[in-house]
């Protein structure tokens, strides 16, 4: 799984985030899964990408006995359903996942115009920050004698 998700895992995320932040009713923010982060998150779970394609498989799995399509078939309600259960015999899937979903989804300039927000990161013209006066907190560091000797 070094290479990442398969193009099946990669339709299975793709559901999944639609699943876990849906689109809103009034049709002003867009579902995760209609933003294309999958690729993104694949990236961001490094190490984490083994563990997470199993869960995907196993999901996948668990929907194709309720549908030859699979997770990605399944209509809204059945995928809840189908979450809600691979949750109960995996409650580690979810979790490390989540955050991942969210925090790509919030960053999202969809989403960010959505909320009525300017879709641009928050620096520079984010808060000032006061730069501090580096000589000042080093000097104690550079007062003190050699903690070292030559080899």
């Amino acid at each position: 799984m070094s290479d990442g998700f398969s193009a099946a895992q990669r339709a299975t995320l793709a559901a999944l985030l639609d699943a876990l932040v849906p689109p809103s009713a009034d049709g002003r923010l867009p579902g995760a899964g209609e933003l294309g982060l999958a690729s993104g998150i694949e990236a961001q779970l490094g190490a984490m990408c083994a563990f997470t394609a199993r869960g995907l498989d196993a999901l996948d799995t668990l929907a194709r006995e309720r549908s030859a399509g699979g997770f990605a078939a399944l209509a809204a309600a059945e995928r809840a359903e189908v979450l809600n259960a691979h949750d109960a015999a995996d409650p580690g899937f979810l979790p490390g996942l989540v955050f991942q979903v969210y925090s790509a989804y919030y960053q999202h300039p969809r989403v960010l115009s959505g909320l009525g927000l300017e879709p641009r990161p928050p620096h520079p013209k984010g808060y000032e920050l006061e730069q501090p006066d580096l000589d000042a907190l080093l000097a104690p560091v550079r007062a003190r004698a050699r903690l070292y000797r030559d080899a």
